[in-house]
C-alpha cells in the first residue's frame, strides 16, 4: 500500500490509501490536511496506517507541528491513530462535538479534547473551519463535519461512500456510486432527519466535497447533497411502508 497526496483546494490536501482487500472492490481511506498557522488533520486513519499517513504529512510539513485533529465520528478508520498523533505532536489537540467528547473522547484520548458547539469556528491562521453537528448522518450519534470556509470545502466523512479505486478529484456524478454503496453495505443509520440535515449542508453551497471513501467532488456540490437527501428520503419511505408505518411517516 502507498498513500497518495493531492491538493484538492487551496491549502487542503487529500492523503489517500487504497486497500484492495476490502470487499467487494476495495476502498479508499482518505485523510485531509488543512494547512495554516495551526494545521488540522481531518481523520487519522487506523493505527496500522499511521506510518503511511505520518510520512505523507511529512512531505508537506513537520508532522510534530500538527495543532488540531478532528474526524467525522468515533470509529477506527476515522480516529484509530489519534493517540499516536498526540504522542508525535506535543501541541496537538483533538476537537469534536460535545457528544463525542462526553461519550468517548474524554476517556479514550490521551490528552483532554476540545468540545465544540454546533457552528463554532476554529481559526487555523489562513484557514477557518466551522464545526457542524450531524447526529446519525450518516451514522453515529456523535457524528459531525467540518466546513473550511475560505475554500468552501465540506469535509464529508462517510457521506457519499463509494467502493473501488478513484481519482483524487472529479466533476462526474458521485451520487449513483453512493447509492450503490448503500445498497451493498447499508452503512447509514436511516432516520427521518437525514434529508433535512443534508439539505441544510447544501445551503452552505460548498465548492468541494472532500469524501473519506471516494474522490473529492468539485462539481455542483449543493445539487449532489440534495440528490443524496432525496435518496435517503426514498429509503425512509420504503422502510415505513415495509413496517406498515406509512400513515405515521406521511404525517411526520
Amino acid at each position: 500500500m502507498d498513500t497518495r497526496l493531492n491538493e484538492i483546494a487551496d491549502g487542503v490536501y487529500r492523503l489517500s490509501t487504497f486497500i484492495a482487500q476490502v470487499p467487494p472492490t476495495g476502498l479508499a481511506f482518505n485523510q485531509f490536511l488543512i494547512a495554516g498557522e495551526e494545521p488540522l488533520l481531518f481523520h487519522t486513519g487506523m493505527r496500522g496506517l499511521f506510518p503511511l499517513v505520518r510520512d505523507a504529512v511529512a512531505k508537506l510539513m513537520p508532522p510534530e507541528k500538527l495543532r488540531w485533529i478532528s474526524f467525522g465520528h468515533y470509529e477506527a478508520d476515522e480516529c484509530g491513530s489519534m493517540n499516536e498523533w498526540l504522542a508525535l505532536a506535543p501541541n496537538a489537540q483533538i476537537a469534536h462535538g460535545m457528544t463525542a467528547v462526553g461519550v468517548s473522547l474524554n476517556d479514550q484520548a490521551d490528552r483532554p479534547p476540545r468540545a465544540l458547539q454546533h457552528g463554532e469556528v476554529i481559526d487555523l491562521g489562513g484557514k477557518r473551519v466551522r464545526y457542524l453537528d450531524t447526529p446519525h448522518v450518516p451514522h453515529g450519534w456523535e457524528a459531525g463535519l467540518l466546513y473550511e470556509e475560505t475554500t468552501g470545502t465540506l469535509l464529508c466523512g462517510d457521506l457519499f461512500t463509494q467502493y473501488g479505486e478513484c481519482e483524487a478529484t472529479t466533476e462526474s456524478d458521485i451520487v449513483a456510486a453512493a447509492i450503490a454503496s448503500e445498497d451493498i453495505a447499508n452503512y447509514s443509520a436511516l432516520n427521518p432527519a437525514m434529508g433535512a440535515t443534508l439539505r441544510k449542508l447544501a445551503e452552505l453551497k460548498p465548492r468541494t466535497l472532500a469524501l473519506m471513501h471516494g474522490p473529492s467532488f468539485t462539481g455542483d456540490c449543493a445539487a449532489a447533497l440534495h440528490a443524496l437527501a432525496d435518496d435517503y428520503d426514498r429509503r425512509m419511505y420504503a422502510k415505513a411502508r415495509e413496517h406498515g408505518l406509512i400513515k405515521e411517516a406521511c404525517a411526520a
